[in-house]
């Protein structure tokens, strides 16, 4: 496959391998071309000691519809631009969109970690074996250093001394096919087992996904988002009952799976929660989609639908015992 928008791409792909650790780096480190992908900004330190006081994405050719997440403590600001194309997105062609993603006003000490969250898509125009560059300007109390260097072809990021933030890009078709529902699907030392969703009403915009999954390696992994086409986002989070109200909240750096342990997303705990559904989720279908980890990357996988209020994947639809 070819680079599409040469010129405007050739800043932001290469051939090259997963960047080298520095003050910024991705947490999610591959992804799949027309998918959603989470971008987690990892801060490891400050500037020669200094607190950081503001970090800047810039969002490349080829990634659209960008977002942000709000952070505590944090102003939020976005600027927007053309795009060298038009490209397809649910809601049509778009051919303008966020261009930088900027935190300002906080102060994050040098001896700490944080991270800062954006959502984006990535189009057609990012080929698989190569990866996507998002560069990172880290401000500190009136210093500011740019991760925004980009390896040559056949150059390593290892050699850079301010490499840019790369997620490497993968072929989604070229990961093991999705299972039929109910059955469970090896990703790396990942077992996923009876992935389903509740069935929706009529004119709903969210809908609830739920799994089991098991790590069985020795390292630990994060489940940080999955996608369904009915869905442009979708994201892990949790409710809880704070003083006998239920309350839910996204987990932003993604659900950990730690190793040895199963985690199951269920009614009521963890669970998946797909946004502004574009058409209604039907009992008794399957529908196939993805689910995306920081280390196995993206995995597909086909989800049984249940009844409306379903409590168990025993609830969850007629093809569950094929």
């Amino acid at each position: 496959m070819t680079f599409p928008l040469r010129a405007g791409l050739a800043a932001a792909l290469s051939l090259a391998a997963v960047p080298a650790l520095a003050h910024a780096v991705l947490g999610v480190k591959q992804a799949s071309p027309n998918q959603t992908y989470r971008g987690v900004v990892q801060i490891g330190h400050g500037c020669d000691g200094k607190p950081t006081s503001g970090v800047t994405v810039t969002i490349p050719e080829g990634v659209i519809a960008a977002k942000p997440m709000p952070k505590p403590g944090w102003q939020l600001a976005t600027t927007k631009g053309a795009y060298g194309r038009a490209y397809p997105s649910h809601h049509g062609t778009v051919s303008e969109g966020v261009k930088t993603i900027a935190w300002t006003g906080g102060s994050l000490p040098d001896d700490q970690y944080d991270e800062f969250v954006f959502q984006a898509r990535l189009t057609d125009a990012v080929a698989p074996g190569g990866t996507v560059y998002f560069p990172v300007r880290q401000d500190c109390d009136g210093a500011t250093v740019d991760w925004s260097q980009v390896p040559a072809a056949g150059q390593s990021a290892h050699d850079l001394n301010s490499p840019a933030p790369g997620v490497r890009i993968v072929a989604a078709a070229t990961a093991a096919p999705a299972a039929p529902a109910s059955t469970s699907v090896k990703a790396g030392d990942l077992t996923i087992v009876q992935p389903w969703i509740r069935a929706t009403p009529g004119g709903a915009k969210v809908a609830g996904g739920y799994l089991t999954v098991t790590n069985a390696g020795k390292e630990p992994d994060r489940l940080v988002s999955a996608s369904i086409p009915l869905a442009p986002r979708g994201e892990v989070h949790q409710m809880a009952m704070d003083k006998g109200v239920a309350k839910m909240a996204p987990v932003e750096s993604g659900l950990v799976i730690k190793p040895g342990e199963t985690v199951v997303l269920k009614p009521g705990g963890y669970h998946l929660m797909f946004m502004d559904l574009t058409g209604p989720v039907k009992a008794g279908d399957t529908i196939d989609g993805t689910l995306t980890f920081a280390r196995a990357g993206t995995v597909p996988v086909r989800f049984a639908v249940g009844t409306i209020g379903a409590s168990a994947p025993e609830a969850a639809g007629g093809h569950q015992h094929h």
